[in-house]
């Protein structure tokens, strides 16, 4: 039996802080587990902000917990943020990187706290390193020069899911996300606000503790316009709620300013949901096409609240737009990949690292 050793953020199944991360390596351990591989997690904590001493060294305890020669697969999280700690431990063990997102996109070109020198040096020390988009991919050979031969894509897949009942006239609207800046819920509050005469009702399923200040500041947005009684912020939800949500909708409204992804719109399409997004990152990848080669949703610059609005209007008084993308969405249903396609993908790179 194959084994391969897993770092992991820890808390990757806690309900209050879920995210596409979490889901892709959750679902990645149990396919592998699936496909024959034995599979040995080790969650780390102290990484879902800028790691201190602490994580750093609890990483280092996990990795030396270890055999030599064996086969380690580390979350990017974990990975990014400690070339040191992998540099210590890349001569004994065969290291593959998964990379959701880039860290250093996030950061000023300027880069004084050295981000993007610590993301560099960590991915330079892999054998293998994993995205999960070629947007990803592209990003991490212009910012680091990795040869293409080290990179190795691996979509994410989608449970199957039941078709969503909606409603007859598509006012529902949802969004699946933590309610942080990076997700773009302001901007879908001042697109809103610019269609107010026409009915809509927004649900916004995401964690509302990782920014609190925004949270506040879109409250007080809404009252001062007077939504606040058409947007709901339900906090973080999962398993039954979570799919209530999705049963309950229209169209998935996703404004983010950046995604490598965006796992929840082909959440969304397995259940037959068309999209609204801004085009950023690799969220083509993940909208795909329906059956006459048009994408099954609405794509619109990022952070432009005007855009959006007319978008969002379209879809809400054109009763012919919202029955063709519905089927185009119907159409991408039929042909989203399933996890145990990307867990084949990680295990042929991960197999090519043996001796």
């Amino acid at each position: 039996m194959r084994t391969v050793h897993f770092v992991v953020p820890d808390g990757i199944d806690d309900p209050a802080r879920p995210s596409g991360g979490n889901t892709y390596d959750r679902n990645l351990c149990r396919e592998l587990a699936a496909g024959g591989w034995s599979v040995h997690e080790h969650p780390v904590p102290g990484f879902w902000s800028e790691p201190d001493a602490r994580g750093l060294a609890g990483l280092d305890q996990a990795l030396q917990g270890i055999p030599d020669g064996a086969l380690a697969m580390l979350d990017g999280l974990l990975a990014s943020p400690a070339p040191d700690v992998l540099a210590a431990h890349a001569g004994r063990l065969r290291l593959a990187l998964l990379v959701h997102m880039p860290l250093g996109l996030r950061t000023a070109a300027n880069d004084e706290g050295g981000v993007r020198a610590r993301e560099r040096a960590a991915l330079w020390s892999a054998d293998a390193v994993v995205t999960t988009s070629a947007w990803s991919r592209q990003q991490l050979v212009e910012l680091y020069g990795l040869p293409a031969a080290r990179l190795h894509l691996a979509e994410p897949g989608v449970q199957p899911a039941g078709l969503a009942t909606g409603t007859a006239d598509g006012q529902a609207l949802l969004t699946v996300a933590a309610v942080t800046e990076d997700k773009g819920h302001d901007i879908l509050l001042g697109a809103l606000t610019k269609i107010r005469e026409v009915p809509w009702q927004w649900i916004c399923v995401g964690s509302t503790d990782r920014d609190p200040g925004f949270v506040e500041e879109l409250r007080g947005r809404a009252r001062e316009h007077g939504l606040d009684g058409r947007m709901t912020l339900t906090g973080a939800a999962a398993g039954a709620g979570l799919e209530r949500a999705y049963s309950e909708a229209d169209v998935m409204v996703l404004p983010s300013r950046g995604e490598s992804y965006g796992m929840v719109l082909t959440e969304a399409l397995a259940r037959g949901l068309p999209v609204v997004v801004t085009e950023v990152g690799g969220v083509s990848e993940a909208l795909g096409t329906g059956g006459d080669e048009d994408a099954p949703g609405l794509v619109v610059p990022p952070e432009d609240p005007v855009a959006l609005a007319g978008a969002l209007r379209s879809w809400l008084t054109d009763p012919a737009l919202r029955a063709r993308l519905r089927q185009l969405a119907r159409d991408r249903r039929e042909s989203l990949r399933g996890w145990p396609a990307t867990a084949s993908v990680i295990a042929a790179v991960l197999a090519a690292l043996e001796p």
